[in-house]
C-alpha cells in the first residue's frame, strides 16, 4: 500500500484497530466490527451525496429554466434540502386498505438497498475500496437488479390498477434495456481482462477505454438513462399518464425512499461511466498522494450526473413502443455486433502496436453504420403526407323537386 500523508481513512482504521486491541479483543472481531463501521461511514456518505442531489439538482433546473431556484433556507438555499427531508418525515404515512403490508413496506426499503449494495466495491480510491472483489462487475449487475423488483413490489402489493400498470411498463422497460447495458460493460471487462472494478481502473493507467471504445459508452449511457427512468425514457413514473406510476399510493418517508433511490442510481451510473471508461481514480500526481485520486473520480462522476440533469431537463417522453423498438431493434443488435467484433480485432492485432488504433476505427466504422441504418429506418417509418380533399356532401332535394 502506498504511503500517503493525507490517507485519514487507513489512520483512522488504524487507530481504532489499536484502540480495540487494547480492549483484548480477537482479531477476527475486530476485523468485523471495522466492516461495519466501514458500511455505515460508506451508506451515511451515500445519503449525504442524496441531500446535495437536491439542492444540486434543482438550481441546475433553475438555470435551465432562467430561474433562480431555492435561495431563502440557509446561504444559497443549502438547508432547503434538510427542510424537506423533515417535511417528508413528519408526513402522514398511509396505506391502502387491502395492500398486502409486508411487501408494500419492503419495496422501499430494497429499492434503496440495492443502490447502498452497488458501492460496497466502488473504488474512491487506489485504497480506499470497500471490498475489492474478483467478480466486482457481476456484482454490481446482479445488485442493481434489485430495483427492478423493488418496482414490481410496489405495484403489485399497492392493489390499485393505476399502480400496477405503471409497475408493468416499468418493469418491461427496465429488464428490456438491462440486455445492452450488460453487454456494454463486458467491453471494459474484455480490456482489462478482469472484472474486478479497481482492476479495470487500474489498467486504464494513461490510456482510458472511452478512447478506444467510444462506442460501447455511447450504448452504456443511452441505457443507463433508461434503467434510471430520466427523460426521455421516464415512463416509470409518467406523470401526465398514469397518476404517478408505480409508486402512487407511497406517502410521507416512504415515498421519499423510492426517490432516494431513483436519484441515487442516477448518480452510482454516473460513477460507473468514471471507473469504466474514465479511468476512474486516475489521474496526475495520483501515484504520489493516492487519496487525491477521490477528487478526480468526484469531478467525473458528477460530469456525468449533470449529463442526466441535461437530458432530464431537455429531452421530451417518448412513447413506450418507440422506447422498446429503439431497444430491441437497434440497440441489442448493436451491442451483440460489437461484442462479437471487438475480440476479433483484438485477436489479430494482439501483438501489433496498432491494437488500439485498430479497436477504435471498428467502433467509428460500426457507429457510422449503425447511424445510417436509424436513418433509413426512420425514413421508411414515416408515413408520406396525403392531401386533404374533402369529399362531396349530398344535397338533400328541395320539396318541390321531391314533390316532382
Amino acid at each position: 500500500m502506498d504511503s500517503d500523508p493525507f490517507d485519514l481513512v487507513n489512520i483512522i482504521a488504524e487507530w481504532l484497530r489499536n484502540l480495540l486491541l487494547s480492549w483484548n479483543l480477537s482479531a477476527d472481531l475486530i476485523d468485523v466490527i471495522l466492516t461495519f463501521i466501514g458500511a455505515a461511514v460508506v451508506a451515511t456518505m451515500v445519503f449525504m451525496v442524496f441531500i446535495f442531489q437536491i439542492w444540486f439538482e434543482r438550481k441546475a433546473a433553475a438555470r435551465f429554466q432562467d430561474r433562480i431556484g431555492p435561495n431563502r433556507v440557509g446561504p444559497w438555499g443549502l438547508f432547503q434540502p434538510i427542510a424537506d427531508a423533515l417535511k417528508m418525515i413528519t408526513k402522514e404515512d398511509t396505506m391502502p386498505r387491502n395492500a398486502d403490508k409486508v411487501i408494500y413496506n419492503l419495496a422501499p426499503i430494497l429499492a434503496v438497498f440495492s443502490v447502498l449494495m452497488m458501492w460496497a466495491v466502488i473504488p474512491f480510491t487506489k485504497n480506499w475500496i470497500g471490498t475489492d472483489l474478483n467478480i466486482g462487475v457481476l456484482y454490481i449487475a446482479a445488485a442493481g437488479s434489485f430495483g427492478i423488483l423493488a418496482i414490481l413490489m410496489a405495484g403489485w402489493s399497492s392493489n390499485n390498477k393505476y399502480s400496477l400498470l405503471g409497475a408493468f411498463r416499468g418493469v418491461a422497460q427496465l429488464i428490456s434495456y438491462e440486455i445492452p447495458l450488460f453487454l456494454s460493460l463486458l467491453v471494459p471487462v474484455f480490456l482489462a481482462r478482469s472484472m474486478g472494478v479497481n482492476d479495470i481502473v487500474k489498467a486504464q493507467d494513461g490510456m482510458w477505454f472511452i478512447l478506444f471504445v467510444p462506442l460501447a459508452f455511447v450504448i452504456y449511457l443511452i441505457s443507463s438513462l433508461a434503467e434510471v427512468g430520466r427523460s426521455p425514457f421516464d415512463l416509470l413514473e409518467a406523470e401526465s399518464e398514469i397518476v404517478a406510476g408505480y409508486h402512487v399510493e407511497y406517502s410521507g418517508m416512504k415515498f421519499g425512499l423510492f426517490q432516494a433511490g431513483e436519484w441515487l442510481h442516477a448518480f452510482t451510473f454516473g460513477a460507473l461511466a468514471a471507473i469504466l471508461f474514465f479511468g476512474g481514480w486516475q489521474g496526475p500526481f495520483v501515484d504520489q498522494y493516492p487519496s487525491l485520486g477521490l477528487v478526480y473520480f468526484l469531478a467525473k462522476t458528477m460530469i456525468f450526473y449533470f449529463i442526466t440533469i441535461w437530458s432530464r431537463l431537455t429531452f421530451p417522453r417518448v412513447r413506450i413502443d418507440q422506447i422498446m423498438s429503439l431497444n430491441w431493434k437497434f440497440l441489442v443488435p448493436l451491442s451483440l455486433l460489437m461484442l462479437m467484433g471487438i475480440p476479433i480485432v483484438d485477436y489479430f492485432f494482439k501483438a501489433s502496436p496498432w491494437r488500439w488504433a485498430a479497436l477504435l476505427a471498428f467502433n467509428l466504422v460500426l457507429g457510422l453504420l449503425a447511424l445510417e441504418y436509424a436513418r433509413r429506418g426512420v425514413k421508411r417509418g414515416r408515413r408520406p403526407r396525403v392531401k386533404f380533399e374533402p369529399r362531396p356532401v349530398a344535397v338533400p332535394p328541395k320539396d318541390d323537386e321531391a314533390a316532382a
